[in-house]
């Protein structure tokens, strides 16, 4: 049985290392625990240890966990998988974070399916390492895609999102510099980057988002509500 409070504390205590030895406010970093195929009583464990933020990749199965803890005060939802337009509207039944917008297209039908009088945050993906096989917007994309998302009145443009390519840790560092250089010139204050594996190199580099997993919830397995 997975020890998830135990993890979760690891987990905490190393983001908060990592940030003492880069000089940054170890609070200036949100922890998201991504529970992707692991079920609800999982999230509800992490959620009884203080975890707040929970991290989810397909929409079916968002949908499904915020309906099965829809009780628990203060739980909010991050969506960080590929969204497809004709998935917007159900993914915004759990009024979550969108990390993964990465067109024009894909912002319009978010800030059309909006609930009125509600600002919908969202981070734009950006394939830094502009790997063909990855979604997100190529960086010269950018200044446009940030123009448009500003434009609309329903949506919050809050930073920016990045998967680097899969590699030791280390490698990660100049894409994840690369992002929080982006960041900075539009002057965004989120940071979306590092896993479980290259947190440690994404809290050096800025990073305000972590989206951690396995280091939590342990060996994935297939859940119904997926």
């Amino acid at each position: 049985m997975t020890d998830v409070a135990a993890n979760l504390r690891a987990v905490q205590e190393r983001i908060a290392r990592t940030a003492e030895r880069a000089k940054r406010d170890p609070a200036s970093i949100a922890l998201v625990a991504v529970s992707k195929l692991h079920d609800a009583e999982m999230i509800r464990a992490a959620y009884d240890a203080g975890q707040r933020r929970f991290g989810e990749n397909y929409v079916q199965e968002l949908d499904g966990k915020a309906m099965a803890l829809a009780g628990l005060p203060e739980l909010e939802w991050h969506f960080i998988g590929h969204l497809q337009r004709n998935k917007v509207k159900q993914v915004l039944r759990a009024r979550p974070v969108v990390h993964t917008v990465d067109s024009a297209r894909l912002a319009d039908e978010i800030a059309s399916r909006a609930a009125a009088g509600e600002r919908v945050r969202v981070l734009l993906q950006v394939n830094v390492a502009r790997e063909p096989q990855k979604s997100g917007a190529a960086p010269e994309e950018i200044d446009a895609l940030v123009a448009h998302v500003r434009a609309l009145a329903s949506l919050e443009l809050v930073g920016l999102m990045t998967i680097p390519p899969e590699g030791p840790p280390e490698e990660a560092r100049p894409h994840f510099r690369a992002l929080r250089e982006l960041t900075e010139r539009f002057g965004l204050r989120e940071l979306s980057m590092g896993m479980s594996a290259d947190l440690d190199v994404a809290v050096e580099e800025g990073a305000t988002l972590v989206r951690v997993g396995t280091a939590i919830f342990g060996a994935r397995e297939p859940v119904s509500q997926r």
